[in-house]
């Protein structure tokens, strides 16, 4: 399940909704920056690192090695679903391979970001996610979820915080140094508590590959915010497009056997960076308004415009996907005339591809297709063929532009407001 745009696309709705379906739901990147919010009847749950699977009794879900863990986020988390009756102790199982987001990283995080205030925001939300993944990949500063459980956990601790406070000192006069000795208490006892969670995910996955259970890979983010293809430097820290899923995981993409790239019917972007769709006027709040456009983790309100088809094609490409689930489908239904981005003009040229550059892209002007509004209710519709004529035909050209099928279709946040069609039914 892959997001094709900047993220919030209802990935989480979408994996909630399937996962009854399948015997194991796995996370594979990302962090706490993730947010999914799932309506289920009259009660809302916003997840951060907990697989949507968990609201499904009988399912497994699995926090792999891609992605970063803040524990006092995931025991916060963990601690509201149990308050609600939801079974996450038997549930869930977090990678001992996971890296761990500590103090410094969101120390580091905010002096980065205030040491570059006068530039454009990269799209931080300042909990730590990027420098964990750098001293993922660094290797010399990081700790493994694993880790605090052995004997040099405490010395591992003292190492880190003096080189750390020597760079926060660094970035900043004003600075406070952190206090190793209280990050070790805290983390111990973070670690007593998150301790039966723990295993070596990996071997559990390819287990459950050797004995054809079937799992569910539930992205976080989107693929234009993919570290390696997204809209560099104004992405997330690791790949969350669909060829992230096999490296976050460890299990081998030739096992995958479908892939569903979920968009809005619109697009929205949190942040600094391009977005040639942008309406930042009355239609752009209209939209933001209506689909109720704020950061499940943040609160901040997106950045709200047209459906970029250039982009989504693209993103649908890299991802390798078998069809578009198409979300948000009633927000459109309350606009006058609603557009389709088909195409670019970069600097008087025509184009039909998404540019690697984000210099490039900021100079693209959008070319729309224009369609008149339906102005119709349709959070009632249960039948993708008792849609109004024009959301028909707005399904059918984003699937010719894309080059896959729309074949599931939200027009709201409950599951029972969601439409399947194609292979899609026929798998419900």
């Amino acid at each position: 399940m892959i997001g094709l745009q900047w993220g919030d696309e209802a990935k989480g709705k979408l994996v909630d909704l399937l996962c009854s379906k399948f015997e194991i739901v796995v996370r594979y990147q990302g962090g706490a920056n993730a947010g999914h919010t799932v309506v289920v009847g009259d009660k809302t749950y916003k997840l951060h690192h907990v697989p949507s699977g968990i609201l499904t009794p009988g399912v497994m879900n699995v926090v792999t090695p891609g992605v970063v863990i803040n524990p006092p986020t995931i025991l916060k988390e963990i601690e509201s679903l149990a308050s609600q009756d939801i079974a996450v102790a038997e549930n869930m199982k977090l990678s001992d391979r996971a890296h761990v987001v500590f103090p410094w990283h969101i120390a580091e995080d905010r002096a980065m970001n205030e040491a570059s205030e006068n530039r454009e925001s990269i799209g931080t939300t300042l909990r730590g996610i990027g420098p964990c993944y750098r001293d993922k990949v660094g290797r010399t500063h990081a700790i493994r979820l694993g880790d605090m459980f052995r004997a040099d956990f405490k010395g591992r601790v003292e190492q880190i915080v003096a080189a750390k406070n020597r760079l926060l000192t660094s970035l900043s006069s004003e600075a406070v140094p952190l206090d190793a000795t209280a990050i070790y208490e805290e983390y111990s006892g973070y670690a007593k508590r998150l301790q039966r969670y723990v295993c070596d995910t990996t071997a559990y996955l390819l287990d459950a590959v050797d004995a054809n259970q079937k799992m569910l890979f539930e992205g976080a983010q989107g693929s234009l915010l993919d570290v390696d293809h997204g809209t560099y430097p104004y992405v997330t820290s690791s790949n969350a497009s669909g060829v992230g899923v096999s490296a976050g995981s460890g299990v081998p993409a030739r096992f995958i056997s479908r892939m569903i790239g979920v968009a809005k019917a619109y697009s929205t972007r949190v942040g600094g960076g391009p977005f040639p769709t942008e309406q930042s006027n009355e239609v752009g709040q209209r939209i933001r308004e209506l689909g109720r456009e704020y950061g499940t983790t943040t609160g901040r309100p997106r950045r709200c415009g047209w459906f970029d088809a250039v982009a989504v094609r693209y993103t649908a490409r890299l991802s390798g996907i078998d069809c578009i689930s198409l979300m948000m489908m009633d927000v459109l239904s309350q606009l006058p005339e609603v557009k389709v981005c088909v195409a670019y003009n970069l600097d008087g040229q025509r184009i039909t591809h998404f540019p690697s550059h984000w210099e490039d892209l900021k100079r693209c002007q959008p070319i729309y297709e224009t369609f008149p509004g339906w102005n119709i209710d349709v959070t009632k519709v249960r039948d993708v063929d008792d849609l109004p004529r024009g959301a028909k035909d707005y399904l059918k050209l984003i699937g010719q532009l894309v080059g896959k099928p729309v074949e599931i279709v939200s027009v709201g946040p409950d599951r029972a407001q969601t439409m399947f069609t194609g292979a899609m039914a026929n798998f419900m």
